[in-house]
């Protein structure tokens, strides 16, 4: 009974030490996820890393489209074939100046849970809408309580 209790024990024992040890060794990759995490709303995302067509923040390096001496991008076949035929896929309206913007030139900011983006003159126009937003309170309140 006893010699019972103790293989119980021992395998009880070794089986935290195991999950421990997987822990312990998966720290240093948490580590590098928390260094590379994904943009939060309201943060500025890479312009190579939207596809402007569907203006959405993909996360991953885009397609790149030349027109007209300007870089814009696109998640597949079909965006790259409709960024030069199409205004709309290279343009459009900043939300707090209501001035068109070229995609290309603009400042973008992840806007949406689901990747949505908003293209923005330049910085100090996003800075301007945020600072009159209750979502600058919100973003406040989030990076206060971490």
């Amino acid at each position: 009974m006893i010699v019972r209790k103790l293989k119980y024990i021992s395998i009880i024992f070794i089986s935290l030490i195991s999950i421990s040890a997987c822990n312990l060794a998966g720290s240093d990759e948490s580590s590098e996820a928390a260094a590379n995490v994904a943009p939060q709303v309201g943060d500025q995302v890479p312009n190579n890393l939207v596809c402007m067509v569907n203006d959405a923040y993909m996360g991953i390096p885009q397609l790149e489209v030349s027109y007209e001496g300007k870089i814009y991008y696109g998640c597949c076949e079909m965006c790259q074939e409709r960024i030069p035929k199409e205004k709309e896929a290279r343009i459009a309206v900043d939300p707090y100046t209501l001035k068109d913007v070229d995609k290309a030139d603009a400042y973008i900011v992840l806007v949406g849970d689901q990747g949505q983006v908003a293209y923005f003159e330049n910085e100090r126009s996003y800075k301007e809408l945020m600072a009159k937003s209750d979502l600058a309170k919100e973003r406040n309140q989030r990076n206060q309580h971490p």
